[in-house]
């Protein structure tokens, strides 16, 4: 009986030699095309693009927020979705409704469907187009237009015509401090009101240069805080819709009429914000000794801190140093920066009156500090910031609550230009929360602009990868099948 042949291996070395070779030329054409498209985005420019805003990590103020609601708050996305920059805010929204089930967001393309944008259009007495509403009910609703939220810039496109092109590229997305504003403004019953004192050199509210205090309102604006400029001329007081004074930079002396009406503000139970610079060291304000009865000094000097200095002549100071208080606490492992500041201490009373009130350093220099009038004295830490609190006396109602003051010893470092170094900007937000008793708003650093942006091509260079993606790459693969099959067939 004739045996039987040894079986052959399934596997021949030919055959695992074919397998190896197939699956390693697949796999580079893979990375061939991921390179490809990577080198696509860095090289070239155009309408799509990607950043991290498409999948963020709201702030901590931003869901701290999101869990106060309770209202229910429909958003509407009057929009076309085939807009560029639609993904980053829909997907900005979803983050937002994942937070809390009282949010919901729907989208109205007008450009695909005229019935129901018509209603919306309506219904909200629109004029423009990509608009985001936020509609808390009864007729309380704000709408944000969505091409004020990314900041672009305009970039010459490299090309090989003669004459030059441009585009403007993204270079910020602002959609979550838009948004938390918003949710701010329709869930409160009104908004908080600020005055800003003017009339003795105060910067501007609508200066635009790099002095103006154009930003600082708009940051007060983002909480909203309705800011409006106030001259204590005339004999009345101060209103009674003010919830927060603002004293920033004065250059000459304070009428002793206008001192009066703050001393009683403040002893009403009245909020303060006083922010000095160098212009005032030689020339008193006069809100100097008001401030002293409560406790706090405001030094006629400035500090010099050169360890901690960002400039060649040591004029700024770089704040890092902070004690443990609700303004501050934020700021913990950031830092500030401050131009020309002057020492703002505690007042040490050897017998602190009845119903003193509560007085903390919040900010310092480092212990190589120096007074500039004084470069050899013995440095120290110096104080720069206090903030002061009186709650009224059993018994006693204040007319506007309870006192709060926040002094800074510089006002330079809030204009338009030098207010978006550091963490200056957030704290003004944090600032101004605290006089105004929002607690909410203390909690972590709040929204930031994302500055990343990827994946930028031309309309040509889209079509171009599309081809390959969809022609190409498939193509080439149906090749390669086909040499394998015929290598198997022999």
């Amino acid at each position: 009986m004739p045996t039987n042949p040894k079986p052959q291996p399934s596997f021949s070395p030919g055959r695992r030699w074919r397998i190896g070779f197939d699956v390693a030329v697949r796999t580079a054409l893979v990375l061939a095309v991921v390179v490809m498209v990577n080198y696509l985005g860095a090289r070239f420019f155009g309408r799509v693009y990607l950043s991290s805003q498409t999948r963020v990590k709201l702030s901590s103020q931003t869901l701290d927020i999101l869990k106060s609601l309770t209202n229910h708050i429909d958003v509407t996305l009057y929009y076309d979705k085939q807009d560029n920059y639609y993904p980053n805010i829909v997907a900005l929204l979803n983050e937002y409704r994942s937070a809390s089930a009282r949010l919901s967001v729907r989208t109205v393309d007008y450009v695909r469907d005229a019935g129901e944008a018509q209603k919306v259009k309506e219904q909200y007495s629109l004029n423009d187009k990509n608009l985001i509403i936020f509609d808390a009910g009864n007729k309380h609703f704000k709408i944000v237009n969505g091409d004020s939220l990314t900041q672009v810039k305009l970039e010459q496109v490299p090309t090989s015509n003669k004459e030059r092109e441009f585009r403007r590229k993204p270079i910020a997305f602002n959609g979550e401090q838009a948004f938390t504003s918003m949710l701010l403004a329709v869930t409160s019953a009104k908004p908080f009101k600020a005055y800003f004192l003017q009339g003795h050199g105060e910067p501007s509210l609508n200066d635009t240069d790099q002095t103006g205090y154009l930003k600082f309102g708009s940051i007060l604006a983002q909480n909203f805080i309705a800011v409006t400029n106030l001259e204590l001329t005339g004999d009345s007081g101060l209103p009674m819709d003010c919830n927060l004074l603002i004293i920033a930079g004065p250059r000459t002396e304070i009428s002793e009429t206008e001192l009066q009406k703050i001393d009683q503000y403040l002893a009403q139970g009245g909020r303060l914000f006083a922010l000095f610079n160098y212009f005032s060291i030689k020339h008193p304000t006069g809100l100097e000794p008001i401030l002293q009865r409560w406790g706090v000094n405001v030094g006629f000097d400035w500090v010099q801190d050169l360890p901690n200095t960002a400039s060649t002549d040591g004029k700024d100071v770089i704040v890092s140093s902070f004690s443990q208080h609700p303004v501050v606490n934020p700021l913990i492992g950031s830092r500030l920066y401050l131009i020309l500041p002057r020492s703002i201490s505690r007042v040490n009373w050897e017998n602190p009156p009845t119903g003193a009130p509560q007085v903390d350093e919040l900010a310092f220099t480092s212990p190589a500090a120096t007074l500039a009038s004084a470069p050899g004295d013995p440095a120290h830490a110096y104080p720069l910031m206090v903030a002061v609190e009186q709650r009224p006396v059993a018994g006693v109602a204040n007319a506007r609550g309870i006192t709060r003051i926040l002094v800074v010893g510089d006002s330079f470092a809030f204009g338009n230009q030098s207010i978006k170094s550091l963490d200056n900007s957030d704290f003004i937000g944090y600032a101004a929360n605290w006089l105004l008793d929002r607690t909410t708003l203390l909690q972590g650093i709040g929204p930031r602009p994302v500055m990343e942006f990827r994946l930028l091509m031309t309309r040509t260079q889209q079509r171009e990868v599309r081809w390959l993606l969809l022609g190409a790459l498939p193509g080439v693969v149906l090749l390669f099948g086909c040499l394998v099959w015929l290598a198997r067939r022999k």
